[in-house]
């Protein structure tokens, strides 16, 4: 059985049985290591420093907030 069959007959499940299947297979196949590499991790302390010297670039959170918010409302 192909994938594109296996999915086929999850969407034909109730709701209910999909999100249980999906729950099953996020918990047996979710598992990868997420750890940061050291680029990765000299990239954002080196924006994070960047950030700090020049805060009067930044947005305020409550700011970003908002804007998110009435971006999700459209």
């Amino acid at each position: 059985m192909s994938a594109t069959e296996i999915l086929e007959q999850i969407r034909r499940l109730p709701e209910k049985e999909r999100r249980e299947v999906v729950q099953q297979i996020w918990n047996e196949f979710a598992e990868f290591d997420d750890a940061l590499s050291p680029e990765q991790i000299a990239e954002l302390d080196r924006r994070a420093e960047e950030a700090l010297k020049h805060a009067e670039r930044g947005i305020p959170w409550q700011e970003v907030r908002d804007d998110v918010l009435k971006q999700l409302k459209k």
